[in-house]
């Protein structure tokens, strides 16, 4: 009995690690296709001061929501996003544009960001962007 669980472990793991180019963007969901973007990416945070403003998408800002600005990606489009400090990631939307500080790549929510920063207290980190389709 043990050795046909073990064998039915193995042929599903191998199912699983067969599949090219395509990895699950969290534990909990279906799996998605995630194409490497850019690593050592400065990431900040929006100021509260946005919140309840609309977006350059329409929508109204929310810092407890799970979303993002970026100069360059289509509204909609869902990022994975990890610091490389910690290996700690979050999945957001795009719904703004932004940021428009020199050498910064993309703004979170401050919900996001608090999700996978260290230093609570610091208002940047590098992260690795993931994009997922």
């Amino acid at each position: 009995m043990k050795e046909i669980a073990l064998f039915i472990a193995v042929l599903f793991s191998a199912a699983c690690f067969s599949q090219k180019n395509e990895t699950p963007a969290d534990s909990c969901s279906s799996i998605v296709k995630v194409i490497p973007y850019k690593k050592d990416a400065h990431a900040s945070y929006y100021h509260d001061k946005f919140n309840g403003r609309k977006t350059a998408s329409g929508k109204r800002f929310n810092n407890n929501d799970l979303t993002a600005a970026h100069k360059k990606f289509p509204f909609g489009t869902r990022l994975k996003v990890t610091n490389e400090m910690n290996n700690k990631s979050v999945i957001v939307e795009i719904t703004d544009r932004g940021p428009f500080v020199k050498g910064r790549e993309i703004d979170l929510s401050k919900r996001a960001f608090m999700e996978i920063a260290s230093n609570k207290k610091s208002g940047l980190v590098y992260v690795t962007i993931e994009i997922l389709k």
